[in-house]
């Protein structure tokens, strides 16, 4: 109720009493075919927007199997058809169009912006960046969490710094765009077998059983 605007000031009997003295509203057959003809208007919408998710889904899946990059971006740990295909329309396909991981990063929005005056040094969020980037690569990263025992290790780190949930995701993002970064470059899809940080997790745990 609180999300409503319900203050409490009045009880529940009062409230229902205020309801059956409202007055009525219109009656009739004319009412009712409104009412039918507006439910049946938003579920021919609906089935309508459906249809073409499904369809939209396959296309992604098709055009994506197609492309040269597209290997690299499934690979990543909980990337799925859709997400992958929406990271790698954002990145692109261009080696010569960033000068490395940071200016990916830059774009995607998953780097602060440092404004310095003389003694004052002052971080902000980065408004200024491609937007439906940005929500392509945090909506990877926080899958990948769940899959990626590094991923998790990183996002975890953060909220034990202190950081809410959509900063320690926007910085595993930025360590997922350096990963990714080198996938793309060599034109090789993610092995966390090869992926230094993640091997060297994976193996912790038998080497702390062993001692």
């Amino acid at each position: 109720m609180t999300k409503h605007g319900y203050s409490g000031r009045r009880t529940a009997a009062e409230l229902l009493a205020r309801l059956r003295a409202a007055p009525a509203g219109a009656t009739g057959e004319a009412l009712s075919e409104a009412l039918r003809d507006t439910v049946l208007a938003a579920t021919g919408v609906l089935t309508a927007l459906n249809a073409a998710v499904r369809n939209l889904d396959r296309s992604v899946a098709a055009h994506l199997g197609e492309h040269p990059d597209g290997a690299i971006f499934t690979s990543l740990p909980r990337s799925g058809q859709v997400n992958a295909a929406q990271v790698l329309a954002e990145w692109g396909d261009c080696r010569q169009a960033y000068a490395g991981p940071d200016s990916v990063a830059a774009l995607a929005g998953c780097t602060p912006v440092t404004k310095e005056s003389g003694k004052h040094r002052a971080v902000h969020f980065r408004w200024a960046c491609n937007k439906r980037f940005r929500a392509a690569i945090t909506t990877f990263a926080d899958n990948s969490r769940h899959a990626s025992p590094w991923a998790a290790k990183v996002y975890d780190d953060a909220r034990a710094s202190g950081k809410d949930h959509p900063h320690a995701i926007r910085i595993l993002a930025r360590a997922w765009i350096r990963v990714i970064w080198r996938c793309w470059l060599d034109g090789t899809p993610y092995d966390p077998a090869r992926h230094g940080a993640a091997a060297a997790l994976a193996e912790q745990p038998a080497k702390q059983i062993a001692a």
